[in-house]
């Protein structure tokens, strides 16, 4: 704000110096030609008064002319002085539009995420008119980007982009302070997990009854509330429960793998920040003691809304079986290998090569032994 006015402040002493200097022309023309009697020194008797007064009466006539509000106390009586009229009348017609171009860049630069906003308002506009939309259709769009940008419209991801990584990373943990704040997960959370998952959210708006997660579908992300509540909702339309500020939804599916549970429904405008599955699974690889952590909420949600809490007990069975039978599948086939490759044995060194692929064959058939999973009592 400071500069503005330095820049305001600097264009208005221009236009006095030009007024200053145009004044002084006025004076030193007549003067120079020995104040003839047609000449406005002469006719206003200024030719013997003090100094003060004559710069006051040039500049007062070279202002007038700059202005273009007359021409002093007396019109131009000869050439010389129409001549000098006209060139102050140019000049000050070019300070004129200087000073409008300035003062309305000024103006502009004020405030230029508002005038971004409105033009992006109208272009939203004439979207609108465009395809047609309906009525009400027109007044939930226009509602969401009056709550979503709030009369400012700003290109945060080409802004944070342009920053350095560590610079990114302090200006989104400082957006995010306080959702940190409200989360009781992040609370007692690893400042270092914390800060992984706040640099890779994304900001979403929804409106009083818009569904943020349909069930059955397929779940491709998990939120955070940081203002605004939501209604879990059952099947049969049932509301389960509420969540509020501070809250968070949408990770049971990114932890199981399965299909969404439960329907999820704005019950006010809330200010949601969404973690895809992706960045889900990138960042809990690295935190494993997080990762049981909401296994265990999502385990409690599940009860809660009376859906079965084994499902997260399974799906760690799942994984577990998985990675076994991954390892049998290799040392079976390493064997089945082996076993063709004695029976290819030629006649004249098989004894040799048939020992060594015995050999072979017993230190597998013993890793597998040792990979096998004990019997569970």
């Amino acid at each position: 704000m400071a500069s503005v006015f330095m820049r305001i402040f600097n264009l208005i002493c221009m236009m006095l110096l030009i007024g200053h200097w145009s004044g002084c022309l006025q004076f030193l023309v007549p003067m120079l030609q020995g104040f003839p009697s047609n000449s406005w020194v002469a006719i206003n008797e200024l030719q013997e008064s003090y100094w003060l007064e004559q710069y006051s009466w040039a500049l007062f006539k070279a202002m007038s002319h700059m202005l273009c509000i007359g021409y002093g106390r007396f019109p131009p009586q000869s050439l010389t002085d129409m001549w000098l009229t006209m060139l102050s009348m140019i000049s000050g017609a070019t300070c004129y539009a200087l000073f409008l171009g300035h003062a309305t860049n000024l103006i502009q630069s004020l405030d230029s995420s508002r005038r971004q906003y409105r033009e992006k308002v109208k272009q939203v506009e004439e979207y609108m008119a465009y395809r047609k939309l309906p009525r009400d259709m027109r007044q939930r769009i226009t509602e969401y980007f009056e709550h979503r940008y709030q009369g400012k419209f700003f290109d945060e991801e080409c802004i944070l982009g342009e920053l350095s990584e560590k610079l990114r990373e302090d200006v989104i943990n400082y957006n995010c302070r306080s959702l940190v704040a409200s989360v009781p997960f992040f609370a007692n959370a690893d400042s270092n997990f914390v800060s992984d998952v706040v640099t890779k959210l994304r900001y979403e708006v929804f409106q009083p009854g818009d569904i943020i997660i349909k069930e059955g579908t397929i779940g491709s992300k998990m939120y955070f509330i940081q203002e605004g509540i939501v209604d879990i909702v059952m099947a049969n339309g049932e509301v389960a429960t509420s969540l509020s500020d501070g809250s968070y939804f949408g990770e049971i599916c990114l932890l199981t793998n399965a299909r969404r549970v439960a329907s999820v429904r704005a019950e006010t405008y809330c200010n949601l920040f969404s973690l895809s599955v992706d960045h889900f699974n990138a960042v809990l690889d690295q935190y494993p003691l997080m990762r049981k952590t909401m296994e265990t909420v999502a385990a409690e949600r599940l009860n809660k809304i009376g859906k079965n809490p084994n499902i997260m007990a399974q799906k760690e069975e799942s994984e577990s079986g998985n990675t076994e039978t991954n390892q049998i599948s290799a040392v079976v086939n390493a064997l089945a290998a082996e076993a063709d490759n004695v029976d290819n044995l030629s006649d004249g060194n098989g004894s040799m090569k048939k020992g060594a692929s015995q050999s072979s064959l017993n230190e597998l058939n013993q890793s597998l032994k040792m990979s096998l999973p004990r019997p569970k009592s």
